[in-house]
């Protein structure tokens, strides 16, 4: 049980943590601005998705099947403008000076052929410089396409039996970019906020003399990393509230599961976060490599969480390594909780390596700390 003594050193290494932190007005706004900029811009301008793209249009067919696909297309919220070419080469010239992202080009029997109940050419000619617009662009075209064959197809050959798939996505049935997206911004996001308050916490009393005055203080080892473990806790976790009212309310995102659960596995994030931002500390001198080793620690913590890139396409070693992130874990429950309803059980499964990883930096910290101060 904790002495009124060691409850007092406690309280005033906290109080003395928050007000490092807070007690500068810049400071105090670094804290709140960033990560609620941070989120509108990754929500409205950081898409993934390709939007008012212009798609051009070289048609020597100038038939009731080719009119129906571009006609379509053109009425397609996500196409900007259809752009009429009269030739090979003006196609050319609107792909080199990026005019269009993709053109549609029609064979001269393309409607006959679909008369005649044969196989209609179209070709798809897409800007490779834009690679991973030109694939979305690319599909969304051949569905369009698709489509329109299918309806086709029946009026040709009356006869012939048709098959029909239906695609049905769970947890987002629309494929809503955004749901996809915000949950991982919850985690990324959160990470970034927390590491670097963290990291600059020993750095800070290095740089500016005071770490002599904690070596001869009264303050145990403990005490004085759970006084500097406060500010970036309160803050994680005003942050991710912040993000679990706006993340519903402005952008939409259902929030599905249960908060409890999500709180609970957020402490365990944030701390094994801590534990992480504190090594760095630790083993810096001055805030300046201290900003360095956060970053250096960040880029990799984002990589292999699974939000850019599925972690089961990684290679197996690396495999292994991203089950070291906190981040890769946290993801997990934070998807679960907003788009899946996720079970008790399965944040439970998530959340244990997220108190392992917290109890192992922590540890290690501590034993670099005692050893700094010795």
């Amino acid at each position: 049980m904790m002495s009124s003594a060691s409850f007092a050193r406690l309280s005033a290494i906290i109080v003395k943590e928050l007000w490092a932190v807070f007690r500068d007005p810049r400071a105090r706004i670094t804290l709140i601005a960033p990560p609620l900029l941070q989120l509108v811009l990754f929500g409205f301008a950081a898409t993934l998705e390709v939007r008012n793209f212009d798609v051009g249009v070289l048609d020597r067919d100038s038939g009731i099947w080719s009119h129906e696909i571009v006609s379509r297309v053109a009425g397609s919220p996500n196409v900007g403008r259809i752009v009429p070419l009269a030739s090979p080469d003006d196609m050319r010239e609107a792909i080199n000076n990026q005019q269009v992202i993709a053109v549609l080009s029609f064979d001269s029997r393309f409607s006959a052929a679909i008369e005649g109940g044969q196989i209609g050419e179209v070709q798809i000619v897409l800007d490779g410089r834009r690679s991973n617009a030109s694939q979305i662009v690319s599909s969304y075209l051949q569905q369009i396409i698709g489509q329109v064959a299918a309806e086709a197809r029946p009026a040709a050959t009356p006869g012939q039996p048709t098959t029909r798939t239906v695609v049905t996505n769970w947890f987002n049935p629309a494929l809503i970019y955004l749901w996809f997206v915000m949950p991982a911004l919850l985690v990324t996001l959160g990470a970034t906020g927390t590491l670097s308050i963290t990291a600059q916490s020993v750095a800070r009393e290095r740089e500016l003399g005071t770490f002599d005055q904690l070596m001869v203080s009264p303050l145990r080892v403990h005490e004085i990393l759970i006084g500097k473990m406060a500010p970036p806790l309160l803050i994680g976790f005003f942050n991710a509230t912040l993000y679990v009212i706006l993340i519903p309310t402005v952008f939409g995102v259902p929030l599905t599961g249960s908060l409890a659960s999500f709180y609970f596995s957020l402490f365990f994030y944030v701390v094994s976060l801590i534990g992480v931002g504190m090594l760095v500390s630790t083993l810096s001198q001055t805030q300046q490599q201290a900003f360095l080793g956060m970053f250096l620690v960040t880029v990799p913590l984002i990589l292999l969480s699974g939000f850019a890139t599925p972690v089961d396409n990684m290679p197996g070693w690396l495999q292994v390594i991203a089950f070291a992130n906190p981040c890769r874990h946290f993801l997990v429950v934070s998807e679960g909780v907003f788009l899946k309803d996720m079970p008790a059980a399965v944040i439970l499964a998530n959340t244990w390596p997220l108190a392992a990883i917290a109890s192992v930096t922590l540890t290690v910290s501590a034993i670099l700390f005692r050893a700094r101060m010795e």
